[in-house]
């Protein structure tokens, strides 16, 4: 008994953990763990015989979780599973259990394994993933071959396959991504190594891996039959069990695809990403449907709690709705399992927790495992003659069993714990989406709040005004009646020319699908006349390369040939001198007979060399000649080839002639559709309300005469050289579009002029549309190509722009080398005019914050305190026109002067001034409103009115500074924001003025309490009569105001070149 208590802790004292881990491994299987725990450590055979335990437990898990009853994978067999993933740190005894599976044979069990598996890649051991990679042509075999099957499980497992598959390839591209997908936000920035490609391509992948989860989510509900309650029933919670770890998933990916998305929209324009977003879109539909549907099932309400998705998607084109995301939580409520019902198992030393403990007493026990032999086993203690147990080893047992029952409970509490802390952790995540929701509702309901608190205000505003004109109403009515009437002829003939508008739009896009059309056939037949050439060129530089081969095979052969007969002259030069040498030995024969024999011996040595190199001159013979042969046949064979080669060549040669011809044809036919086009439009009746500048079709007939010059250079190059078609087509197509559009817009400026120039003009409109016909089907024939004469074409459209010169607008009334220093004259007298409107607000506010107090003081210095914001709003926005003017002079003179410059664009000039002024202008007016305003003699609706007036003015100075600017200026982009800017600021100064109205008024509104009935009727008079007589002047000034406008018309008409036929016929 010593001896074995001795034995115990010699081999326990060493490694005390691991021996108690074995205890407590050995205690669950059978009652008494020191004799298991003796044979482990006794012998040389521990490792083996635990992995032999380790490896039987897992066969027997995993036989018992994948099998094929159609009924759920119970959670302890899949634990015990993914523990022993962890255990071996990888899933090699998975597989090896695995392939001993009927796999193919039965689709539950398949769908079982899918399940399993799926859970051992979410949260079994990292080197899971690697591992299976190994069986990834075996489970795309097997995802083929079940999708064969159009229902039942087959399908299901087919689509299960290829999400595990698409899974793993996911995770080995992304070995930052862990197997469940919990990542930080941290981690997922470093993911994509801080690059925007990265990003995109990671969103992709993400993409096709929810595509993949959603897919199996829709098939596994489509399998069932959702009238009746199938998650009740065993064969239902079959298919939906795996669509726990399928939410788990979903959850991860939606919140990183959403943050990756705003991430992206950060970094890359908005169309870029469409594509993404549609994506998005779609999934995010989905998505919120599956998990609504899911939540409502009873089976899933005991195991896992489902997040809902918000109503919309994020909004990515705003960044700041990335603030208002809230990420998914999939909350895992506390398992209902007990240590009773399940054993647990430690990662460190699995064992099978479904072995039963078999009843019979200790010894036999024993005996099973140890043997019965004294002689093999020293501490056979079932002998007949062993010993009993003393006290101590009682006692030892009896601690084991405290032991373990501590064991037991301190697992029991950690557990408990352990479910404790992740139920609060997701409580905890839960109050944190609520706390989020509700802050986002509460600013949302503090917003509202605002907006009806402004509208009461509006709404009480509104009731006084109309309590005040509700007096007036019974009168205003009776012209409302009249009013009615010519609204609605008005309304009629508004109706006329929308309708008449809509033809003319539906024109213009016929008109541009045409030409889009055009243009794609030009495209295409440059496509094949590219791809024909690049052919012939390919081709002769093959045939090239081949006889160069051939050549040089052939002077090699020569070169060889020359030395082999150097060689054999050489050969017969030593015969001769061995000759020569023999008869010199002859005649000293009689001195040297001592040398006899060495000669004679040196003699037949030479003859059997030149017997060998005999042999060896006939060898190279023979080879010289079969090389001359086979030569000769390789020169024929080339020579045939070459032969080969030229006959395509000139097939080739003659198929592209043809191409060329037949796309020169193409394009003179486009080009006289578009003129026939052209013609046609002319005499629409729709075309008639279309109009056109003098300018327009000027520089439209300078550029038509420029191509048909250039029309005639490229027939006379494809006339010299075929090869020159390109050319030739580019023009053709621009010439046609260049006439077409010349004739379209000589017919529209005819529109503008009187009846006599419009007659001439339209003539010659038609004589073009015609003569460009003429020299088109001239073209059109290769007889007559070479005398295609396009003199009279360019007479007409001389005609044209004679016509056009003489219809353009006289301008002012200055000579060309002072339009420059107007404009700069012009620009800085706006500039003093905004200085000083600047330097004047400023002295009005001094002014009134020392004369007036309280509402008057407080509005007062609101309104100058805008009108300073909108002067140093046209301020910056006289600057950034200055620079951008510049910009387009340097850009636009060459060589020319800047004055030169603004005299070559009179137009663009005289507009430049015009705004200008009106700027200088309106902030003159509008100080002068402001000061009496301020001094109480003014109205805020000439304030009002006056800011209206500027606004149109610095729009109108924009409008004439980018006309001519690059739209990719950075000085444009400076303009167009300082134009905003004084937009805001002009509708600052009105909120302000009206803001100050009200006040005003509120302060003077009338007190009548005090007052009789005779005086109440009095003032009821009066206001009556007062009433009247606005509404007689109101009537007044609206028909001046018409007058006005009929007056600024006819002006304009005149500055645009409208009245100039009477100067050109007088």
């Amino acid at each position: 008994m010593d001896h074995r208590k001795k034995h115990y802790m010699r081999h326990t004292g060493d490694n005390m953990p691991e021996t108690m881990d074995r205890v407590k491994s050995s205690m669950q299987q059978v009652p008494n763990a020191i004799p298991k725990v003796i044979r482990r450590t006794g012998g040389a055979n521990s490792l083996e015989l635990e992995k032999e335990n380790f490896e039987r437990g897992q066969a027997v898990s995993i036989n018992k979780a994948i099998n094929t009853q159609e009924v759920a994978v119970k959670e302890k067999h899949a634990r015990t599973c993914i523990l022993g993933t962890h255990h071996e740190k990888g899933a090699h005894t998975f597989w090896a259990a695995i392939n001993r599976l009927p796999l193919s044979s039965n689709a539950v069990l398949c769908w079982k394994f899918c399940h399993v598996f799926h859970k051992l890649l979410r949260d079994g051991h990292p080197h899971v993933i690697k591992d299976s990679m190994r069986n990834k042509a075996d489970l795309t075999d097997m995802s083929r071959m079940w999708g064969h099957l159009s229902e039942g499980y087959g399908k299901l497992c087919s689509i299960y396959l290829k999400l595990l598959i698409t899974k793993m390839e996911f995770h080995i591209k992304n070995p930052r991504f862990p197997g469940n997908l919990q990542m930080s936000n941290r981690q997922l920035e470093e993911a994509g190594e801080n690059d925007v490609n990265n990003f995109f391509q990671l969103t992709v992948e993400m993409f096709d891996y929810l595509e993949c989860e959603l897919n199996l989510f829709l098939s596994v509900f489509s399998s069932l039959d959702m009238s009746r309650s199938v998650s009740v029933t065993a064969a239902g919670q079959c298919r939906l069990a795996p669509l726990i770890q399928v939410i788990l998933d979903c959850s991860h990916l939606y919140d990183y695809t959403v943050k990756l998305l705003f991430k992206l929209h950060s970094c890359l324009p908005a169309d870029t990403l469409q594509g993404h977003r549609d994506r998005f879109q779609e999934q995010f539909k989905k998505l919120k449907s599956l998990f609504y549907r899911s939540s409502n099932l009873q089976y899933f309400k005991r195991l896992i709690q489902i997040p809902q998705l918000p109503e919309n998607p994020p909004n990515f084109l705003r960044a700041s709705a990335l603030s208002e995301h809230i990420s998914p939580v999939v909350v895992i409520p506390a398992e209902s399992s007990s240590p009773e019902s399940e054993h647990l198992v430690e990662t460190e030393d699995l064992v099978d927790t479904d072995v039963p403990v078999l009843p019979a007493p200790l010894e036999t026990k024993f005996d099973d495992l140890f043997g019965t032999s004294a002689a093999i086993d020293p501490f056979n203690f079932n002998n007949q003659n062993g010993m009993r147990k003393d006290d101590k080893d009682r006692l030892i047992e009896q601690l084991t069993k405290e032991i373990q029952a501590l064991k037991d409970e301190l697992e029991s509490f950690r557990l408990e714990s352990g479910r404790l802390c992740q139920a609060l952790r997701g409580r905890v995540n839960e109050l944190e989406a609520e706390l989020a929701e509700q802050s986002h509702l509460r600013l949302q309901a503090a917003g509202e709040s605002e907006f009806l608190r402004a509208e009461l205000d509006d709404l009480r505003r509104v009731r006084e005004d109309t309590e005040k004109e509700q007096r007036s109403l019974t009168e205003i009515e009776k012209k409302a009646q009249a009013n009615e009437q010519r609204y609605t002829k008005l309304k009629e003939k508004y109706s006329e020319l929308v309708q008449s508008h809509a033809d003319l739009l539906r024109k213009n896009a016929e008109v541009t699908r045409q030409m889009t059309v055009a243009r794609a056939a030009q495209d295409e037949v440059d496509a094949v006349r590219k791809e024909m050439q690049d052919k012939v060129k390919a081709a002769q530089e093959a045939a090239g390369r081949q006889e160069q081969k051939q050549r040089e095979h052939l002077e090699e052969m020569q070169r060889e040939l020359l030395s082999s007969r150097a060689e054999l002259d050489s050969i017969k030069t030593v015969m001769a001198s061995s000759q020569q040498s023999s008869e010199a030995l002859g005649t000293q024969l009689a001195a040297l007979e001592s040398e006899k024999a060495a000669l004679v011996e040196s003699l037949s040595k030479t003859e059997t060399e030149l017997a060998v190199r005999g042999e060896d001159l006939e060898r190279v013979q023979t080879s010289l000649a079969s090389e001359r042969e086979s030569g000769v046949k390789t020169a024929e064979a080339l020579q045939n080839q070459l032969n080969d080669k030229e006959s395509r060549e000139q097939a080739l040669e003659s198929q592209l002639v043809a191409a060329r011809w037949s796309s020169l044809q193409g394009a003179v036919e486009e080009a006289e559709r578009i003129i026939q086009d052209s013609l046609a439009q002319i005499d629409d009746p729709a075309h008639i309300s279309c109009t056109s500048s003098a300018d327009y079709l000027a520089s439209r007939c300078q550029a038509s005469l420029d191509c048909v010059d250039k029309l005639h250079t490229a027939r006379d190059a494809f006339l010299a050289d075929d090869t020159g078609v390109f050319q030739l087509l580019k023009v053709v197509t621009q010439c046609g579009h260049l006439v077409g559009d010349t004739i379209v817009q000589g017919s529209a400026t005819s529109h503008m002029v009187p009846v006599e120039q419009a007659d001439v003009l339209s003539e010659s409109v038609k004589a073009c549309g015609t003569e460009a016909l003429v020299l088109l089907g001239h073209m059109k024939k290769r007889e007559s190509l070479t005398t295609a004469d396009n003199s009279k074409l360019k007479a007409t459209l001389q005609t044209m722009l004679a016509s056009a010169e003489k219809l353009r607008p006289r301008g002012l009334e200055l000579q060309q080398g002072e339009l420059g220093d107007l404009v700069e004259q012009e620009m800085a007298a706006t500039s003093a005019a905004v200085e000083s409107a600047a330097a004047r607000i400023e002295e009005m506010l001094n002014k009134s914050r020392a004369v007036d107090t309280g509402i008057k003081m407080e509005v007062n210095e609101r309104i100058l305190a805008s009108c300073t914001d909108l002067m140093t709003a046209i301020k910056k926005l006289v600057l950034s026109s200055k620079d951008l003017q510049r910009d387009i002079v340097e850009s636009g003179r060459g060589a020319a002067s800047t004055k030169e410059f603004y005299a070559k664009n009179s137009r663009w000039t005289e507009g430049l001034i015009s705004a200008s002024k009106a700027v200088g202008w309106g902030a003159t007016v509008m100080v002068d409103a402001a000061d009496l305003v301020v001094q109480g003699k003014g109205k805020f609706e000439e304030l009002m009115v006056c800011s209206h007036e500027i606004a149109a003015s610095t729009a109108q100075l924009v409008a004439a500074s980018k006309v001519k600017a690059d739209k990719d200026s950075s000085n444009l982009h400076r303009l167009q924001q300082a134009s905003r800017g004084v937009t805001q600021a002009t509708a600052a100064v009105v909120a302000s003025t009206k803001s100050g109205k009200s006040q005003i008024e509120d302060k003077d509104t009338m007190d009548f309490s005090s007052m009789t009935l005779t005086q109440i009727k009095r003032q009821e008079m009066d206001a009556q009569v007062l009433v009247l007589e606005l509404e007689t002047r109101l009537q007044k000034e609206r028909e001046r105001l018409g007058e006005l406008r009929k007056k600024h018309y006819e002006l304009a008409g005149v500055a645009e070149g409208w009245g100039a036929d009477g100067e050109g016929s007088g």
